[in-house]
């Protein structure tokens, strides 16, 4: 069975170009994003890391560390950084796991039990680790996204996904779509308007099941 939402994401121990890091504990009180590639020194990856790295202020401002996975080892990471690096612009400040056995792409669901890696292999042996997960400081799955090794990720969306999912965690809301944060949210259909206006104060019925205020603070 795969990993679902709310479920306590798998704890592990590995090598990364940071040194070994026990995953919950690495978490600590904040909001995670772990984000996995088929194998380093390719062409969609290297800019999708450089993009996480111009993030690390935006990434700071909302409390979430960033991990990246990559099925290789960490001598290949120390190489591939100086090229993501000069890509992208900015300093790698994240870790890299360096899963060379599987253990993580096999535990995260993103390989087969059964998967493993041939010599001479190619990013598609390793295609389908090519996965984002938000966790939550209770440690649990927030949200997942899997991509197509020829798509590259849109972290801007990942970094407004994070807002939604932080304001419904801290206000008690919903968001609708294409939100951003400063736009008015959704307030929940088990609250009554009695104690929606207790709560929000003025908000906008749209329909008997839709009504919409301002985001809280």
């Amino acid at each position: 069975m795969g990993l679902r939402i709310n479920d306590t994401v798998p704890d592990f121990t590995a090598e990364t170009s940071q040194g070994k890091i026990s995953f919950h504990d690495w978490i600590g009180d904040s909001w995670a994003i772990l984000f996995s590639h088929p194998k380093d020194f390719t062409p969609v990856c290297t800019t999708e890391f450089g993009a996480v790295a111009q993030l690390a202020d935006e990434w700071a401002k909302r409390n979430t560390k960033v991990m990246g996975v990559s099925v290789d080892g960490v001598k290949e990471h120390e190489g591939w950084i100086k090229d993501i690096e000069k890509v992208g612009g900015a300093d790698v400040g994240f870790p890299i796991v360096a899963d060379e056995g599987l253990e993580v792409s096999k535990a995260f669901d993103m390989l087969p039990a059964e998967a493993y890696l041939p010599e001479g292999r190619t990013p598609a042996d390793s295609q389908t680790v090519r996965s984002v997960f938000i966790i939550g400081p209770d440690k649990q799955l927030k949200l997942s996204m899997t991509y197509p090794m020829t798509v590259g990720r849109n972290f801007a969306e990942i970094l407004r996904a994070l807002d939604a999912l932080q304001a419904t965690v801290e206000h008690g809301i919903a968001t609708p779509a294409n939100w951003t944060h400063g736009q008015d949210v959704v307030i929940p259909v088990a609250l009554s308007d009695a104690d929606a206006k207790a709560k929000f104060g003025e908000f906008e019925t749209k329909l008997p099941y839709l009504r919409m205020t301002s985001l809280p603070g």
